[in-house]
């Protein structure tokens, strides 16, 4: 297994971590979050702590930010040649996973190389959890066709927005609010396929029209569903994990099939990012399934 590493980039840098908190330069704004890997102690003084634009306080089973006066309700970056509308929500998060930039570098590669190659048509992409967009932008600049799979209707928004912002709203993107599991069962029915699938299952959520998602109920179906809408000659297959508990192995054995059937092979690690002090905080693991380099 291999751990990748995001390094302190000009637009985000993880300042300091610990005692179950990050501590994040997004852009021209730190904010401190909650961060349940943290568990050592902080390299940085406190006072450092509470001067950061945002800070998100635990209440219970819930949590809310504490803004200062500086931070405006939402700002852009430019990270990995895009714009991103950044903004902190009610559930921590911010419409950025760092470290997926990782991910996003290999694909951009990935379907560049593939595109030199003799094919009929575009490579194809589904994303699926696709979140706000950023894997998306990568891969429909680099020349694939992507169709984009969130069951927030505020995420596919969201998205759309990066899209318009980053010089990306004619690109070859169909935006799908739905049901992950309910869109793949149709898509299996209609015998629409794709050279290219990546994903992000979250833990726990609701569809569109309130239909529950458990990862521990629902991942085996989602893999057979996904591998099933493969194309003929398919290229890639990346699953990220957030779960806690779960191994990368988890993931790289729903992928092995995909060697035995088409060749090729299955890498699996964590996602990390190093923290200016050196520490490096994991952000969860993944699997993926390659065809050639």
């Amino acid at each position: 297994m291999s751990v990748y590493t995001l390094e302190k980039e000009t637009s985000y840098e993880l300042l300091d971590s610990g005692e179950g908190m990050k501590l994040e330069r997004f852009g021209n704004f730190v904010l401190a979050r909650p961060d349940p890997e943290a568990l050592w102690k902080k390299a940085l003084p406190s006072s450092v702590w509470k001067k950061a634009d945002a800070y998100y306080a635990r209440e219970g089973t819930n949590g809310s930010w504490k803004k200062s006066e500086t931070l405006p309700k939402s700002w852009n970056i430019e990270y990995n040649k895009l714009t991103l509308e950044l903004r902190p929500t009610s559930f921590k998060h911010v419409g950025l996973f760092p470290e997926q930039k990782i991910h996003w570098a290999w694909l951009e590669k990935k379907i560049k190389t593939e595109s030199l190659k003799s094919r009929q048509g575009p490579i194809k992409v589904l994303n699926l959890f696709a979140y706000t967009g950023g894997a998306t932008l990568v891969c429909a600049r680099a020349g694939a066709e992507v169709t984009h799979v969130d069951a927030s209707s505020v995420a596919i928004t969201w998205a759309r927005k990066n899209a318009e912002l980053s010089g990306l709203s004619n690109a070859p993107i169909r935006w799908i609010t739905d049901d992950v599991l309910q869109f793949l069962r149709r898509e299996v029915r209609r015998k629409n396929t794709y050279d290219i699938i990546l994903m992000d299952p979250p833990s726990f959520g609701h569809g569109p029209k309130g239909t529950l998602w458990k990862i521990e109920n629902d991942f085996y179906e989602l893999m057979n569903l996904a591998i099933s809408v493969l194309s003929e000659k398919p290229i890639a297959f990346i699953v990220n994990g957030y779960t806690a508990g779960y191994s990368p192995i988890t993931l790289q054995n729903n992928l092995q099939e995909l060697s035995a059937q088409f060749g090729g092979a299955v890498v699996s690690g964590e996602l990390t990012i190093a923290e200016n002090s050196g520490k490096l905080l994991p952000c969860g693991v993944f699997a993926r399934w390659q065809q050639g380099d």
